[in-house]
């Protein structure tokens, strides 16, 4: 008897670690919508989505029209945002072939941030926690570093901003509750160090670029922000700039 046809997934924020085990099986092939998926146009989206809609969510709307998967679940709870809410029914409106489970990750079991606090290129660092997501198993254990500068915020839709940073940067903000498993943890995603210098991030039109300004403003070393699909080079300018007064 022929194989049968493995289900093509997508996941849209952190859904449950139930949900995350069950995609694990050898019966699913996992997208994850929220990242760029090859040479995608995000223009794409545009006749669903507005463009004060961040990068990520039209990215997780043009990556669904190319890729068609069977089956999508997406975060519609605080873990991830109000707009996924309205980006599910989109999807389910334009891709009726496709079951879309709407979830609401409020898992507080602490995996833990070996790797937010290891010493590594913070680019390689930011891939291994996306991926870390769909992996349901407990972290091995990594050796921490002392922190000399910090990263808060959402993982950007262009990594490439991320390659001014020392190896011994740290990560806080939404990435680090990404890691841990526990998406909707305020408390969580608050920390940071106020010893370091630290660059508070978040997608342009995003409503967390409300709680990065605020805790810029407390940070005594803060720097703010935002940039939409890619980090053009006045992004870059300030990072490099900061990362520069800030004795990096």
């Amino acid at each position: 008897m022929a194989a049968e046809k493995k289900q093509r997934a997508g996941i849209v924020g952190v859904p449950p670690l139930s949900v995350m085990e069950l995609l694990a099986t050898p019966e699913y092939v996992l997208f994850d919508l929220d990242e760029p998926q090859g040479k995608i146009d995000i223009e794409t989206a545009s006749p669903f989505l507005p463009r004060v809609y961040c990068g990520i969510l039209r990215t997780v709307i043009a990556n669904s029209l190319a890729i068609q998967p069977d089956i999508i679940y997406i975060d519609t709870g605080p873990g991830k945002c109000d707009c996924a809410v309205h980006t599910a029914t989109v999807l389910e409106d334009i891709l009726p072939d496709c079951r879309i489970v709407r979830t609401r990750n409020n898992d507080a079991t602490d995996f833990g941030n070996p790797l937010c606090r290891t010493r590594m290129n913070l680019l390689e660092k930011m891939t291994a926690i996306t991926a870390s997501v769909q992996n349901p198993l407990p972290y091995d254990n990594i050796p921490a570093c002392q922190p000399t500068v910090g990263f808060w915020g959402v993982p950007p839709r262009d990594f490439s901003l991320l390659k001014f940073f020392p190896d011994t940067t740290h990560i806080y903000g939404w990435t680090r509750c990404m890691e841990n498993k526990t998406p909707d943890n305020l408390d969580l995603e608050m920390h940071c160090n106020p010893d370091i210098p630290t660059v508070f991030f978040a997608q342009s039109f995003c409503a967390k670029t409300a709680l990065a300004r605020h805790l810029t403003s407390k940070h005594p070393y803060g720097l703010f922000l935002d940039c939409d699909v890619t980090a053009g080079n006045s992004v870059k300018a300030k990072i490099q700039a900061f990362l520069e007064l800030s004795g990096m």
